[in-house]
């Protein structure tokens, strides 16, 4: 093998454009189509990367090492599948991806922060970049150096299954809310070239802004259904909030599984090559979602090399192609061969994919950074998580009558019920992509429940907290409780899963409120731990003496008792209109009909 020692592409001293000129041209076709190519950690092998020269690896939702892995463990699995990258002929480091959504949510320990909605609430768009930055350090300590966020989809209906991953429905809140892309990347020098990817360093992750395009507004709300707008339209509500990430030197772009008025944003060369690389200046990686391409035809998965040629030829630079990565590998080389696919469109695809690994300096720190690893789930960033859970929070009532509130609430307090399966469930606080893809109940992870936060929060107090997770008339009958906290809402859920046409509180969540409020007459809080806006009955209203929006606040309950227990003051401001009726949906503030519950912005405080 020839002296690689003084070659350019090695040299990390030499400008990034280069150091990919002079890699790209001693690549073979192989070599390049083994970039294009991204797989799934539990089918990728440190000899399969070597020898296909495989770009990137991934864990989709919930893969992992094995359960309870830690930040360690998740490391040393990074590591050695970088091995095999490192020892193939030309050296070409991976980049390992996750769902990084809201902390490095996949990995046990970690800290958890609120899903976007909750973020969206705060309208902090500091506390988003701290956050990132935050995400960033205990993503980077497992190894992995790539996170597919931020979602910054501008959701119109509450019925979409994703809602809870989008800020909120309006535009210009979403864009402030692109900060996180600072948070996770670092924030690029002034003189930084516009649509460059930037990563600042080893303490930063690769960060993907998804998913282009139009993905919040599809018809009634269906997860990978079809936005039905017009051009104008598709930019100054959805498109904007990309450039804002471009010019923030966003790594990668993720197409969305959504069609733009009928046609597959995956096969859409006018949006993802004429728009986003040439008019928006893009010169980052434009990546697909998780097996696009088989999403293409029915039966799922059927004439594949057609899906192939229509994706890469609109723009798709890198395929996340979990499991038949061997049948596209095949199916690309016979295209380019065939002439259908040009040789200048794989060019263009690898130099993206290059420059954005140049750009995060893997070729010069590839391997994990063990030194990461006492900053996982440490006591900042759970401080910081708990601030974001109290400005997250939205009052929407307090009290039944204006000049007598109903929060915030008595620690002195002789007896306090605590009810509702949400008030001690860890997993369903933090909702979807939260240890599994879907999320699933329990004590999936280290953090407080509201039952922890209220029982913490009153101390050694004389006041007797009693939980009850399904009371009944009988059991709460004589018990003298000076006021309930019920908590209610959704189970987690994720993509089409939670697709809902009804949004009615599950788990007979409106009786148990007017059975604790209105049949026992205790003076009641109810707090709706739910990932968007859910049908509320008036008779349950009128019931309830206090209603807090919680979302799906994540790992640190405390910072829900420190705002109803009158430490802090309620900062939330809805960042999605609430709905009276499913049948208004979707809602446009703009428009006369506009007559929502509480409209978007609203939040009361305890304190006039």
């Amino acid at each position: 093998m020839a002296d690689m020692i003084n070659v350019v592409y090695k040299n990390a001293n030499e400008p990034i454009e280069a150091r990919v000129k002079d890699l790209l041209s001693r690549m073979t076709l192989k070599e390049k189509l083994g970039q294009m190519t991204q797989i799934e950690r539990s089918v990728a092998t440190p000899a399969a990367i070597r020898d296909l020269c495989i770009g990137s690896v991934l864990s989709g939702g919930g893969s992992k090492p094995f359960d309870n892995a830690t930040s360690a463990d998740w490391a040393d699995m990074v590591d050695g599948l970088q091995k095999g990258a490192i020892d193939s002929r030309l050296g070409i480091p991976i980049f390992y991806g996750s769902d990084a959504v809201h902390g490095n949510n996949n990995v046990y320990g970690t800290t958890i922060f609120p899903h976007n909605v909750g973020l969206g609430a705060t309208r902090d768009p500091d506390l988003v970049e701290r956050i990132g930055a935050a995400t960033a350090l205990e993503t980077r300590a497992s190894g992995v150096q790539y996170a597919f966020a931020p979602c910054i989809a501008v959701c119109k209906d509450p019925r979409w299954g994703r809602c809870y991953e989008s800020y909120g429905e309006d535009t210009q809140l979403v864009r402030k809310m692109t900060s996180l892309v600072t948070g996770l990347q670092g924030k690029p020098p002034q003189d930084h070239p516009y649509g460059y990817p930037y990563v600042a360093g080893r303490n930063n992750v690769m960060a993907s802004a998804k998913h282009y395009v139009g993905d919040g507004g599809t018809d009634k709300g269906k997860n990978e259904g079809n936005t039905i707008i017009d051009y104008e339209n598709l930019e100054k509500i959805h498109m904007l909030p990309y450039q804002d990430c471009i010019s923030k030197g966003v790594c990668t772009v993720m197409a969305s599984y959504s069609s733009w008025n009928g046609t597959k944003l995956h096969s859409h060369r006018y949006l993802l090559t004429d728009i986003l690389k040439e008019k928006l200046g893009f010169k980052g990686i434009v990546i697909s979602d998780w097996e696009a391409l088989d999403r293409f035809h029915s039966p799922h998965g059927s004439n594949y090399r057609s899906a192939v040629l229509s994706a890469v030829n609109a723009g798709i630079d890198m395929v996340m192609v979990p499991f038949r990565y061997e049948l596209f590998l095949e199916d690309l080389a016979y295209l380019v061969e065939s002439g259908e696919v040009s040789m200048s469109r794989i060019d263009d695809a690898v130099e993206r994919i290059l420059r954005v690994k140049f750009a995060a300096k893997l070729f010069e720190y590839p391997m994990s950074d063990r030194s990461l690893l006492d900053i996982v789930g440490c006591k900042q960033h759970r401080e910081l998580a708990r601030e974001a859970v109290r400005k997250s929070l939205v009052l929407l009532k307090n009290g039944k009558d204006p000049r007598k509130p109903f929060l915030p609430l008595n620690k002195n307090a002789k007896k306090i019920l605590v009810a509702g399966k949400h008030a001690d469930d860890l997993g369903y606080q933090c909702g979807g992509w939260t240890a599994t893809w879907e999320g699933t109940s329990g004590r999936i992870t280290i953090g407080s429940t509201i039952l922890d936060a209220v029982k913490e929060a009153i101390g050694n107090n004389n006041t007797e907290v009693v939980y009850e997770e399904n009371p009944t008339t009988e059991s709460l009958s004589g018990q003298d409780f000076s006021y309930a906290i019920v908590a209610v809402g959704e189970a987690p859920y994720v993509e089409s899963g939670g697709d809902n046409s009804d949004l009615t509180i599950p788990f007979n969540g409106e009786e148990l409120l007017k059975l604790v409020a209105s049949e026992s007459g205790i003076p009641t809080l109810g707090i709706l731990i739910s990932g968007r806006p859910l049908l509320l009955e008036v008779s349950v209203l009128e019931a309830l003496d206090g209603l807090v929006a919680g979302w799906l606040p994540g790992s640190e309950g405390n910072g829900i008792t420190d705002v109803i227990f009158g430490d802090y003051e309620f900062h939330g401001k809805l960042p999605v209109s609430w709905f009276k009726s499913v049948d208004q949906l979707p809602m446009d503030p703009q428009q006369n009909s506009y007559d929502p519950l509480f409209p978007i912005g609203y939040g009361l405080k305890c304190k006039n």
